[in-house]
This record gives C-alpha cells, sequence and structure tokens, in this order.
C-alpha cells in the first residue's frame, strides 16, 4: 500500500527522534542489544533505576513503556524495577519507596505535579537524579527534573482538531477518562483551541470500560449533532465503536495513543486515525538518558528543551508501515 507524505507535525518529530536516538548511541524500534554498552563498558557498577508511573494495572499503553524501559536497561545493564500506582498518593509513595531503597535513578510521571513535588525534592536532597515521561511537560523544568521524554499535548490537541477541521466535522466530544490528569486536559483544551467546530468535554470513569461504553452512547443518542467523538487511549477508542453502534449514532472515532488492536481498528476503517506518542520509545529513552548520566554526565536538551516523541498521525494511508512493530508489541 502506498504511504501517504509525512505531515510537518510527524517530520520534525522524527528529526527529533532520530536526533535524539543517534545521541543516545543504540535506540531503536526493536530495542536491541549493543554488546559493546553496558555497565561493563562503562567501568561502573551495575545500577539500580526505578521507573514509577500513574499506569493503571493491565494497561497496554503502560505495557508499552515498560517495555521500551525494559530495553534499554537491558543494553545498558541496568537493574530496574517498575511500579505504578494510579491514585496521587500512592504514586508519591512509591517514590518515597525509591529513595529509601537508594536507587541510581528514577523516571518518574507527573500526571498530578503537586502530588510529586515533595518526593522529587526529597530525591533531589538524596542525590538521586530524577528525569520525567509521559506526562507532566510543563511542571517537569519547575520541579527540577533533569530531562524529559514524552509529547506536548497541547501541541498534539491543536493538530488533532487541525485534522478534523479538515475532516469537516462540526462537533466534537472528546472523551476525559481521568478527571485532573495535566495531559489529558492538556490535550483537549487543544483540540478546542484549534478546532473550528464545538467541542465539548465528557468525563467517563476509565477503569470501568462498560461504564465508558454507555457514557458514550448515551451522551451520543442525547445528542446526534455530535459526528466525531475523540477518546485519549486506545482502549476507549474501540469502546468508542461499539457506543456509536449501540446508539445508532453516524459519529466517527478518533483517538489519542496506539495498540495492536487500534492498529487494525485503523486498517479496517473503524477508526478514522490515531495519534500516537510513542510509548515504547519515552520507556527506552528516559532510563538510558539516566544511564547517559550516571556514566558520563550527559543531559539530553541541556535542561531547557523536553524531548518530543511525538504527535505522529497514524491513518488507513500509512498504518501499514506501522502495523509490523505493532505486532512485535514495540509500538
Amino acid at each position: 500500500m502506498k504511504t501517504s507524505p509525512p505531515s510537518p507535525v510527524f517530520a520534525s518529530v522524527a528529526a527529533l527522534t532520530a536526533a535524539a536516538c543517534l545521541l543516545l548511541a543504540g535506540c531503536s524500534a526493536l530495542g536491541g542489544t549493543d554488546e559493546a554498552s553496558g555497565a561493563d563498558a562503562a567501568g561502573t557498577a551495575r545500577l539500580k533505576v526505578a521507573l514509577i508511573t500513574h499506569g493503571g494495572e493491565g494497561d497496554a499503553f503502560w505495557e508499552l513503556v515498560q517495555k521500551g524501559a525494559q530495553a534499554a536497561a537491558a543494553k545498558d545493564d541496568i537493574d530496574l524495577t517498575y511500579a505504578s500506582d494510579s491514585d496521587p498518593a500512592g504514586q508519591a509513595e512509591l517514590m518515597r519507596d525509591a529513595i529509601r531503597q537508594k536507587v541510581d535513578g528514577i523516571a518518574v510521571t507527573l500526571a498530578k505535579p503537586s502530588a510529586m513535588a515533595g518526593p522529587v525534592t526529597d530525591a533531589r536532597k538524596a542525590g538521586i537524579p530524577v528525569v520525567g515521561l509521559n506526562s507532566g511537560i510543563d511542571d517537569w523544568q519547575s520541579a527540577g527534573l533533569l530531562g524529559y521524554f514524552g509529547q506536548d499535548e497541547s501541541v498534539a490537541g491543536r493538530a488533532v482538531g487541525d485534522k478534523l477541521g479538515d475532516l469537516k466535522a462540526k462537533h466534537a466530544l472528546c472523551v476525559v477518562h481521568e478527571r485532573g490528569n495535566v495531559a489529558l486536559e492538556a490535550r483537549c483544551a487543544g483540540v478546542k483551541k484549534a478546532f473550528g467546530g464545538e467541542t465539548e468535554n465528557l468525563y467517563v470513569d476509565g477503569t470501568d470500560m462498560d461504564a465508558v461504553t454507555d457514557s458514550v452512547a448515551t451522551r451520543l443518542s442525547q445528542d446526534p449533532s455530535i459526528d466525531e467523538v475523540v477518546t485519549l487511549g486506545a482502549q476507549f477508542a474501540l469502546a468508542a465503536v461499539k457506543s456509536a453502534d449501540e446508539a445508532h449514532s453516524k459519529a466517527r472515532v478518533a483517538t489519542f495513543d496506539l495498540n495492536k488492536d487500534l492498529v487494525q481498528a485503523v486498517q479496517d476503517g473503524d477508526v478514522q486515525f490515531a495519534v500516537d506518542q510513542q510509548p515504547y520509545l519515552q520507556g527506552y529513552l528516559a532510563v538510558d538518558s539516566l544511564w547517559l548520566y550516571r556514566t558520563n554526565g550527559n543531559t539530553l536538551g541541556g535542561g531547557e528543551a523536553p524531548v518530543l516523541t511525538g504527535p505522529a498521525f497514524v491513518t488507513k494511508a500509512n498504518v501499514a508501515a506501522v502495523a509490523k512493530f505493532a505486532a512485535n508489541g514495540t509500538r
């Protein structure tokens, strides 16, 4: 299948990612190993790194983040631990546990920045470097993190808003599956800012997929003018497709984020497009950057600029190029 030319947004992100990969000397989409790297090559003891996120248990998105982190850890001979808690107080306590264990570095998400401020400060006082990933692009510098790896959610949201305009949509329903998550709120705010039609937010309980399906179906039944449902996670897009069927709605579905099932839905035409922020790459870069800092004093972006991993649009025109990586479980 002939692929469409990359969008300007995709091209800029690809350039940034390529530059980051060159700097990291060995980054690959498949997380290959490099026998010349790791603790032995650096002449250092094996490092201990903690990856701490706000991800829910069994969420395919966070499995991709973990796979990327594990690939980097294997390459660098890092002792990696992963822990997550969707409750901000619980996530903060996980970070304090890592500090007490005297790890050599921490990679953390800042979905609720205020809740993590204290633990980040404690880590810095303990001499433990901390980098951010996925959530907190507006807060990582003020929190004192060494770097950040992820997508600019406001930029991504505006790109989606522009695309909805190109698709001649009139009324978009933006489905927020976690109230108060700064990254998710920024996505919908970006959509609303760029989209020329009407945008409304619908807050749902992302831990209950049946409830998500029912809530979206109910709203679509209430307002037939809604012609576009924008979800903020791949699994929620699949639920929204079911919602539209149940509501006998003609609304189309688009989404942020990607997984293997979502790739198939794009191929089948059930979902118009997905915005890929490359979670595998986020996990990989976060862990590898801590190794580089501890073994060679390197920082990416000089502590001044985030390393962007998205947004990249995946549509029916170019999904075939992504499908093989999705089948490997790395996209």
